[in-house]
């Protein structure tokens, strides 16, 4: 049985993609720390990386390549600057010199070095192979998969052995919805507290409330810088910026200087039920307008799904409940996170390997049950919004149009909140115990669908609208 924190399904990082960018930098800095365990990073003359599958089919529009670089420097996704990535890369590209973290220089010619190859590895997807040449001649090979989310594993035995030794830490060990339900009612209490609980098994409540605090600044911050950037988004796609443009027809001439101030202005103004869907689609797309141009996101359960959680968490915070405080946005996350862990523990939240459901269903039913709870919902109820926004995402596939983040990713994140607020109405006024499907047979259903559906529709380009749409109509 495996142990997933909350800060495991909801990590801050660099976009477009949580898979195909955030893994693979990790990936990278997991290399950098092998090499200086075995004290061999001095000695490396040079280094070559291979992808594989889903990495390398879509790994250009995903800036793979960027982030593999950026990750052997040795940057941090969470603090880097982003602001330098251009720089950094741009240098790397020109001088074909890398500092290998950020100390040790070395020839490095990405054209060459960065190999994209398009047969799969049999584990996972989302392949890549570091290969480190010493002085003396020998090499340093480690081979890692990055199966969602930003989760970088070596091998299945490998993640198995972690799974049970972790696994020991948590009070109330969740597997399935039906487990959770159990707990829940074993302990009186809601799926937050359960929760709640298990983290404390492994940090304070200051160091939880901390993290919790950050991701939510992060998603702030994010969806503010969304609303006020204008353009056209990177890539060659030339698709245009739209979050800006609909926050400037809905905010009108409101004044205020920081993101929490922008939040409390939203707050005060009249929402009618039009603009409602408009401000909700608005913060979904900031989201991930900003994913797509290389900015710093939270993965929610993923960079490509990061805007259902924030804009859903936002339509509570504006529209439902104007006092809500950091105590109400602590709760939305702890469920979001542990219904995240229970689709990852039962299927999967990548794409690469479910197609669009894993990302965008995932995350629509990790918001559906989290605003359930906050409207005063069971832990049935809970539950029951979270089967219901997966219900009508199953099938759902991956065909990003030129390997980028952008179409039709950025619009699904607004339908995946918008069902995401359906469902959790829909559960609110319902009675569970008549309830015809419970969680854990969608999220089985989901990944049954997921190993049914072609490896065209899971993030390869290969099929769907990457296909249908060519590059030159856009």
């Amino acid at each position: 049985m495996e142990c997933i924190s909350v800060f495991d399904m909801l990590k801050i990082g660099v976009g477009p993609s949580s898979s195909h960018t955030l893994g693979p930098w990790r990936a990278a800095e997991r290399f950098i720390g092998e090499l200086l365990e075995k004290r061999s990073l001095p000695s490396v003359a040079h280094i070559q990386v291979h992808l594989y599958g889903s990495l390398s089919l879509t790994g250009k529009g995903h800036a793979t390549d960027l982030a593999v670089m950026l990750g052997l420097t040795g940057a941090d996704p969470v603090t880097f600057p982003i602001q330098n990535i251009s720089q950094i890369i741009n240098d790397i590209k020109e001088h074909k010199i890398l500092a290998l973290n950020n100390v040790h220089k070395l020839q490095f010619d990405p054209k060459l070095d960065i190999v994209f190859k398009k047969e799969f590895l049999p584990f996972h997807a989302n392949g890549m192979t570091f290969t480190a040449t010493l002085t003396n001649g020998k090499t340093i090979e480690e081979t890692y998969y990055s199966i969602g989310g930003g989760f970088v594993v070596k091998e299945e035995q490998n993640r198995a052995k972690k799974k049970f030794e972790v696994f020991k830490t948590f009070p109330y060990p969740i597997e399935n919805g039906a487990e959770l339900l159990t707990s829940c009612k074993k302990e009186n209490k809601s799926v937050s507290e359960l929760v709640l609980e298990n983290e404390r098994s492994l940090r304070s409540d200051t160091e939880i409330d901390q993290g919790l605090q950050q991701i939510w600044d992060t998603m702030l911050q994010c969806m503010y810088v969304g609303c006020h950037t204008e353009g056209n988004l990177p890539g060659g796609l030339n698709v245009r910026r739209r979050a800006y443009d609909t926050h400037q027809k809905l905010k009108g001439n409101l004044p205020y200087s920081t993101p929490t101030e922008w939040l409390e202005t939203i707050r005060k103004t009249e929402v009618k039920f039009r603009s409602i869907l408009k401000w909700v689609s608005c913060f979904a797309l900031s989201v991930n307008e900003v994913n797509a141009s290389l900015g710093r996101v939270v993965t929610a359960p993923t960079n490509g799904s990061a805007g259902v959680i924030p804009a859903v968490l936002m339509y509570y915070l504006v529209i439902e409940n104007h006092k809500a405080t950091f105590k109400h946005i602590k709760q939305f996350l702890l469920v979001a996170g542990e219904i995240g862990s229970i689709f990852k523990k039962g299927a999967t939240i990548s794409a690469a390997m479910g197609g669009c459901q894993a990302e965008i269903g995932v995350s629509s039913a990790m918001a559906a049950a989290a605003l359930t709870e906050l409207l005063g919902g069971t832990p049935e109820q809970v539950l029951m919004a979270a089967e219901i926004a997966m219900e009508h995402h199953l099938g759902l596939t991956c065909d990003p149009i030129g390997g980028l983040v952008q179409i039709p990713c950025i619009e699904r994140n607004c339908m995946g909140a918008i069902k995401a607020i359906n469902a959790a109405e829909l559960a609110l006024d319902s009675d569970p115990t008549n309830a015809k499907v419970p969680l854990d047979k969608v999220v089985n259903t989901m990944w049954e669908t997921a190993k049914d559906m072609s490896t065209k529709y899971k993030e390869t380009s290969e099929g769907g609208l990457a296909v249908g749409v060519y590059l030159s109509d856009c």
